[in-house]
Formats: C-alpha cells, sequence, structure tokens
C-alpha cells in the first residue's frame, strides 16, 4: 500500500491477546511492503559486502602493477556504488512507508475503537493514556514494524558476507565468521535490564502526560482555588521522575552501545594481526588481507541493526501493550436483532423511570453521580465497558451495573439489540462536563442531524446570542461572521456558561428521537436558564426530552417529572403536585439539609388529593411558597 491511498478502508480485525502478538499481526498485515523493504535492503547490503572485492582487486592491481586489472576494478566499483546508490533511496522510500502505514493502521484502529466505546473509554483507560497512545506510543510501534524489514536485509547480509569470506580466503575467512556471531549476540544478556529500565520511564511518563492532561483541564478551576503551585510542584516532581529514569535508561542503551564498538574494534585488531603475519608469510596476498579487512569493516554497518532492532522492540512491546489495552475493550452488546431505529416510550427497567414519547420528562436525584450514571444507562451506555483482560479494572465497585442487568427500552426494543449507529441516532446523551472541539463555531455546529433543526434556531433555544457577539468581536473574517470564529481546544476562550450553552445548542441541531440532558443549565444565572428551558422546550416540542435538573425553573416548564430516590422512582408528576405531597422532592429541590421524613416505598399517584404529608417543617413550607411563587 502507498501513502497516497491512507487511510484504510479497513484497517481490520486487531490481534489484542498481547503486545507481541499485536505487533506480529501489523508485520503480517503490512508483508507486501516489508518483502519489498527486504528486497531493496538486500540489494543495498550486497553492493555494499562488494565493495571490498573491488577495493581488493585494486589494491592488487597496483601491486601487480596491471592497468587492465586496475581499470576492471574501478568499473567494479562504479557499478556497485550505482547499485547502493538505488537501493538506498529505495529502501529508505519504502522504509518509511511501512512506518507511515503502520502508525496510520493502528490510529485508526484507535479512533474506530474510541468512537464505539464514546465516553466509556475513559471510564476503563485515564485519558491521558490514550493521548500517549495515540501519539509516542503510535510512532514506536511504526519504527519496530520498519526497522524489522531492514534488520531482516543486515541479518541475511551477513550471513552472505561470511559464506564469501570462507569461500574467498578459508583462513582469515572462518576466524571473521565465528565472531560474528559472537558480535550479534553479545547485547542479549543486557538487553532484559534496559528493557526493564525503558518500561518504567514509560510508564511515569505516561503518569506524567495524564497529570498534565489533568492540570490543563482543570486550569480555571486551580485558578480559582489558588491551586497552580501545588499542581506545578507535582507536575514538576512527577517530570524529575522521567528524567531520572530516561537517564538510567540511556546509560544502559549507552553500554550496549560501548559493547557493540569495543567488541568488532577488537576483532579487527585481531585480524590485521593474524592476517599481517600471512601476508608476511606469503600465504596470502595483501590484496586478499585488504578485502577481508574492508570487508570485516563495512559489516559493522549491518550489525548496527541488531541494536536498532533491540531498542525498537525494547520501546514498541510496551507501547503495543498499551495500545492492546485500548484496542481490547468490547462493547457488551447483545447480536443486533432490529434493523431500523425504533421510536416510542423510553424505559429503563432498573429504576422504573419512563418518559413517554413526545414529552418533556425532567429527573429529580438527590445523589448527583446516581443521576450521572442513571443518564448514561439512558444512552444505552451501562454495557459499554466490558472486556480489559491486560490492566487493572478502574471503575469502583459502584460504577457498574452487576452482569445481567437488563438494558434500557426504546418502544420496547433493548438498546443493546440496536446496532450502534442506530442507537446513538436514536438516543443522545450530553453529559454535564461537555466538551467542545477546537474549529470554527460552523465546524462545532458540522455534527450528523436529521435536518429539520438548523444552527440558527438551536443557537437561539440555548440563548447564545451573547456567546455570538462575543465570537464576533474576536472573529478575524472580514465579514465578522462568528460562525467563521475559531474556538480553541476544549472552548477555553469562553466561559462555563457559554461553552455549556454552545454544547447545547449542538445536541439540539443533531436532533435526535430521545435528548437526555444532564443538567443542563448549572452553570448559568436563573435568568438565563428559564429562558434556555423555554427554548428547549418550544423546539423539541413533540419530541421525546429528558432533563435531569433539580432547578424549579426548569422543573416547573417540563410536562411531568420524576422523583428517583436510592435507584428507584419514588414519585412521579408535576412540578407543584411533587412540592406539596413529597418531601423528598421538596428537600432535594429547595436544597434542605435537614432529614425529610421517612416515606414508604411506594409512591403517590401524581394526582393524589393534598394534604398526605403535614409532618414537614415550618421552614420547609416557607421555602415551598418561595419555589412556587418563583415558578
Amino acid at each position: 500500500m502507498q501513502i497516497r491511498d491512507l487511510p484504510f478502508p479497513d484497517p481490520g480485525d486487531p490481534d489484542v491477546r498481547s503486545g507481541p502478538r499485536f505487533l506480529l499481526w501489523l508485520g503480517r498485515g503490512q508483508l507486501g511492503g516489508q518483502l519489498k523493504a527486504l528486497g531493496w535492503g538486500l540489494l543495498q547490503q550486497c553492493t555494499l559486502a562488494g565493495f571490498p572485492l573491488g577495493v581488493g582487486l585494486g589494491v592488487q592491481a597496483v601491486v601487480e602493477r596491471s592497468g587492465s586489472r586496475l581499470a576492471l576494478a574501478g568499473g567494479l566499483i562504479l557499478v556497485l556504488g550505482a547499485l547502493m546508490a538505488v537501493g538506498d533511496t529505495m529502501l529508505h522510500r519504502a522504509a518509511i512507508t511501512n512506518w507511515i502505514t503502520a502508525a496510520a493502521r493502528v490510529q485508526q484502529l484507535l479512533v474506530r475503537r474510541t468512537a464505539e466505546l464514546g465516553a466509556a473509554l475513559t471510564r476503563r483507560v485515564a485519558a491521558g493514556e490514550v493521548v500517549a497512545v495515540s501519539t509516542g506510543d503510535v510512532e514506536k510501534i511504526g519504527w519496530f514494524v520498519e526497522a524489522l524489514s531492514r534488520f531482516a536485509a543486515a541479518a541475511a547480509a551477513l550471513l552472505l558476507t561470511c559464506v564469501g569470506l570462507i569461500l574467498y580466503l578459508p583462513s582469515l575467512g572462518l576466524l571473521v565468521a565465528l565472531a560474528v556471531p559472537v558480535l550479534a549476540l553479545a547485547v542479549l544478556p543486557l538487553l532484559p535490564p534496559a528493557t526493564r529500565r525503558a518500561d518504567l520511564q514509560r510508564e511515569k511518563a505516561g503518569r506524567a502526560t495524564e497529570l498534565a492532561s489533568d492540570t490543563v483541564a482543570g486550569l480555571r478551576v486551580l485558578r480559582g482555588i489558588g491551586g497552580e503551585e501545588l499542581f506545578l510542584g507535582r507536575y514538576r516532581r512527577a517530570s524529575q521522575e522521567v528524567r531520572r529514569a530516561a537517564v538510567r535508561s540511556a546509560r544502559m542503551w549507552a553500554l550496549i552501545s560501548a559493547v557493540q564498538v569495543l567488541l568488532p574494534g577488537l576483532l579487527l585488531i585481531a585480524l590485521v594481526w593474524y592476517g599481517t603475519v600471512l601476508a608476511r608469510d606469503g600465504r596470502i596476498e595483501v590484496g586478499q588481507l585488504v578485502t577481508v579487512y574492508s570487508a570485516a569493516t563495512l559489516m559493522l554497518f549491518p550489525l548496527r541493526h541488531f541494536e536498532e532492532i533491540a531498542m525498537a522492540y525494547s520501546f514498541s512491546r510496551p507501547s503495543a501493550q498499551r495500545a492492546v489495552r485500548v484496542l481490547s475493550l468490547r462493547r457488551a452488546a447483545r447480536p443486533s436483532t432490529v434493523d431500523a431505529a425504533p421510536t416510542g416510550d423510553l424505559y429503563d427497567p432498573v429504576t422504573g423511570l419512563l418518559a413517554p414519547a413526545g414529552l418533556f420528562t425532567a429527573v429529580v436525584c438527590g445523589d448527583p453521580d446516581a443521576a450521572g450514571r442513571l443518564a448514561e444507562r439512558l444512552g444505552g451506555h451501562a454495557q459499554d465497558e466490558e472486556t480489559d483482560r491486560t490492566g487493572p479494572d478502574r471503575d469502583g465497585p459502584g460504577d457498574r451495573p452487576p452482569p445481567g442487568t437488563p438494558s434500557v427500552l426504546l418502544g420496547g426494543v433493548p438498546l443493546d439489540e440496536l446496532p450502534l449507529d442506530s442507537a446513538r441516532t436514536s438516543v443522545l446523551v450530553q453529559d454535564k462536563d461537555p466538551v467542545l472541539l477546537s474549529g470554527t463555531l460552523r465546524e462545532l455546529l458540522d455534527v450528523p442531524a436529521s435536518g429539520l433543526v438548523d444552527a440558527g434556531a438551536a443557537l437561539d433555544a440555548a440563548q447564545c446570542g451573547d456567546v455570538l457577539d462575543a465570537l464576533a468581536q474576536t472573529s478575524t473574517h472580514r465579514d465578522g461572521d462568528p460562525m467563521e470564529t475559531r474556538i480553541t481546544e476544549r472552548g477555553r476562550s469562553l466561559s462555563g456558561g457559554q461553552r455549556q450553552r454552545l454544547a447545547l445548542a449542538r445536541s439540539l441541531v443533531t436532533d435526535p428521537g430521545v435528548l437526555v440532558l444532564d443538567e443542563p443549565t448549572s452553570a448559568v444565572d436563573s435568568h438565563t436558564e428559564a429562558r434556555v428551558a423555554a427554548g428547549v422546550k418550544g423546539l423539541r416540542e413533540g419530541r421525546t426530552t429528558v432533563a435531569f435538573a433539580s432547578s424549579p425553573l426548569l422543573l416547573d416548564l417540563a410536562d411531568r417529572v420524576v422523583l428517583v430516590h436510592q435507584d428507584t422512582v419514588a414519585a412521579v408528576g408535576t412540578h407543584r403536585e411533587l412540592l406539596r405531597t413529597e418531601p423528598r422532592y421538596r428537600a432535594v429541590v429547595t436544597r434542605d439539609t435537614e432529614d425529610p421524613p421517612m416515606a414508604p416505598p411506594s409512591f403517590t399517584a401524581p394526582h393524589a388529593p393534598d394534604g398526605g404529608h403535614t409532618t414537614h417543617t415550618t421552614h420547609t413550607v416557607g421555602k415551598t411558597a418561595e419555589i412556587e411563587e418563583r415558578a
């Protein structure tokens, strides 16, 4: 495959049983490129090994004062030089192609797995580790795949050279042939400690990258609490640990390089001494000694490939292991049984939550973490994070549902039986901390959508007028078009409320069959919150919308409100009805710190008569009246 043909139409199904097996799978996937590089490498190495023959013939021709043989030697050197230039050029081209295509294949696999897992990926693998795999690790994996063919060519050239020297001059050729395996294998005892040190360096570098990523993501909060110096100190210590580990690793590799310089030097000294003795006694010619010495000297170049392949493998093996850790994750979805996306009510059999089709349902949950998990379940993500056989489980005991937990139903059809594309088209979940990718506002809103909601209507519903004005002022476009203004990474140039509203507008543009919003107005003031709630309800009229919130301004606009207590639906009704009849609901909405009265497990019907609860305090009643008045 050529670089111009990238990306791959299908990167394939990788072998993720282990890092070495993954590297082997990559090598097999590029067998044609490997054979091409091997062929050009053999041409380059063999022509390089042929130079000593031409030099030896030339020296012997000078000794014997033979002009014709000297011209023959010169012509042979010219031909070998031209062939070596062609071989070296094409080898470099083929090797770089192998490197880039291997790295591109790994990146495509990572992107495909990231798209399949979605938000479940970062719950199993740290974001810093994913970044490290998709950048530095990908290059190291490509390096090993690329170096493999050059190493094979060098090993074949060494073998041919040794055989040729034995046939050309057995007395010296045998000495070289016996010494080459020793030179090639002398560094093997040093590789395990070098590999361990390299692994330690990679581990510490991954931790430092993760710490840096977390620090940058929370920089605004750190500045607010004055924690910059604390986290800077942590990163400084992590960076110094990486430096010390890198120095220890470099010392070992320096020792390996020193061994590969010292031993060949001793071989050349022994070869010159013994060859001089043979030439002085007249048992070999001077030209033969020059030929063998030149061949032994040039053999140092292919011997370097043994060191390189050892380094490439030691660096790429942990990188491949980290890539396997990500690629081995799977969605635990059942086989798809439905082709078309269903419509109807959204129902969670675990909690009993029902979101009727076409209505705006608000969900109140006193535990924010439980609300987040429920929102993810409604999006079909409860079973997304299953297979991870290469590392420890990062989740806490309460972060995942137990095996066999029933899936959320949409129109009576389990979401985990839908094809991934259909499930994501049917239900969209916007979590409480949405991410804005860098690019223009137009690119931000260019998402897969139904086409029924345009960007302008979504921005109006999300009350993004002030955001557009701010973007227009900083726009470098000649017309000051805010849609062409670039948004920095994660929207760091915007406030929290502006980022939240832009993310909400993006979700509204998508116009899914079911839209699940987790605290969509937590970062805006009360006046903006009321307008946003009204805009969302108006734009989503006739579409199923579920909003996790505790704001009375939003709850009062909902068609129905559901109280979830201890992972079970405890009450259903309108906002005003629940304020009057459900103490636990009042405690959450009014932020009452006093313990609410205990209620029976079964909840009161939405239209139950008033006066069912009389044990609340006067303080709570006052808050209730205030909330009702605001609503």
